[in-house]
């Protein structure tokens, strides 16, 4: 089969390796791709944007595509599923109400309400003086977040009521006309990746993120610094509580909406100090940058997942298969990011990180004949296995610094949380 995979982060170059692994996968497509996808053995990358689904229609058609692959959420958000099914294309990724529960936090909250599942508690607001009255009302901590699309920083956590009261601004100020403000939430993140076919699900390894630019997970909200799997602080048993409690009833309750959900339900759960698991959020989409750290533990062909959930028979996999150990991603940013940063720079030292034992997976990368040079804020995404955590971190580490590119910055303290 020949798959395309729309997008050009780390996510996207993870997803074609691995898709790559499988038997049954004669080439991918990647559009548009970055450096890293462009230097992979049978993929080729496509010029489209993710928002081209003309172009890209075209290019299914054109090179006998059997099943498409989204990657980001704005897509998704606008209807590249809907679009790319009216000409009787597999996708896997929601349709546009689908992706709701992600490009809409106050619809995704009712969702999660009406089905009985356990939520921060908030509201929705368009009028910036009745959002700082109910933060007075709740006073802080408190979570005041964009209610669309914000690229995974429309988050800000409020330490005291002026910081709630500036965010409110802040956000209401750079064009979103809605906001949600919640309680804040006590506890440990982590995050589950699901695959469904709108019926059945089935959850990928527990990952957990590193979402804030400074160690010790201080400073600005990012895209994602580093992601390691399994996390441990998602036992069996909790695992268990998860699919009962959470991922089976938000199916449910998307079908009660009419909404046959097909792709991945990432959700965001924040853990108790009492052991209950809270959704914080919803995305429509594979993580970034935990799929990094999970699909190379991933022992089951992930084409034949895909497929399974596009053609409505993933119950057909009563159990994933997964090699054992652990993995740990960190991320290689650009010098100013989560702010503005510079592009162009060039990049030394895959090939030995590589040589060491990691797998490199590119993010904002692009090729310049033989030179490889940054194109983003995240540039790389270094990945090393190890029989356990401990090991795994080491190797991590010690390849990562053989990688260089001028102003590279990196968190030295992923995977804090089960080393302390």
């Amino acid at each position: 089969m020949k798959v395309l995979v729309v997008g050009n982060g780390g996510r996207e170059h993870a997803l074609v390796w691995k898709l790559l692994q499988s038997p049954q996968v004669e080439q991918c497509f990647c559009t548009p791709g970055n450096g890293g996808t462009a230097l992979l053995e049978r993929c080729e990358n496509l010029p489209y944007g993710v928002d081209d689904f003309a172009n890209i229609a075209e290019s299914v058609q054109k090179y006998n595509i059997d099943l498409v692959v989204v990657g980001p959420e704005v897509p998704l958000s606008e209807g590249i599923t809907d679009y790319l099914q009216r000409y009787n294309i597999k996708v896997f990724g929601p349709t546009q109400a689908g992706a709701q529960i992600e490009s809409s936090k106050s619809w995704a909250k009712k969702l999660m309400a009406d089905g009985g599942i356990a939520i921060a508690k908030g509201e929705t607001f368009r009028d910036a003086d009745a959002a700082k009255a109910y933060i007075a009302q709740q006073g802080s901590p408190i979570v005041v977040k964009a209610d669309k699309l914000a690229a995974g920083k429309g988050v800000i956590v409020a330490e005291t009521m002026a910081e709630a009261q500036n965010a409110v601004d802040e956000l209401m100020g750079t064009g979103f006309d809605s906001i949600v403000v919640e309680e804040f939430l006590q506890g440990e993140e982590v995050s589950i990746l699901a695959l469904t076919d709108g019926k059945t699900i089935r959850p990928l390894l527990p990952a957990q993120d590193h979402k804030r630019i400074g160690e010790g997970d201080t400073g600005l909200n990012t895209g994602g610094m580093g992601a390691y799997a399994p996390a441990p602080i998602a036992t069996p048993a909790l695992l268990e509580r998860v699919q009962t409690e959470i991922l089976e009833p938000t199916v449910a309750a998307l079908r009660q909406q009419g909404i046959h959900y097909c792709g991945v339900l990432y959700a965001g759960l924040m853990v108790t100090p009492e052991g209950e698991p809270k959704v914080l959020e919803y995305n429509c989409r594979f993580g970034d940058p935990e799929t990094q750290a999970v699909l190379p533990l991933l022992e089951t062909p992930l084409d034949q997942l895909l497929m399974a959930c596009v053609e409505s028979r993933l119950e057909e996999f009563p159990t994933l298969k997964w090699y054992k150990g652990s993995a740990v991603c960190v991320v290689a940013a650009s010098e100013g990011y989560p702010g503005s940063y510079e592009k162009g720079k060039p990049i030394t030292g895959i090939e030995e990180a590589e040589r060491l034992g990691s797998t490199v997976f590119h993010a904002g990368t692009k090729l310049n004949g033989d030179c490889l040079l940054t194109d983003g804020g995240r540039v790389l995404g270094v990945t090393s296995l190890g029989e356990d955590f401990d090991t795994a971190i080491q190797k991590v580490y010690s390849c990562i610094e053989a990688i260089h590119f001028p102003g590279v910055y990196y968190r030295r303290d992923i995977g804090h949380r089960v080393r302390e």
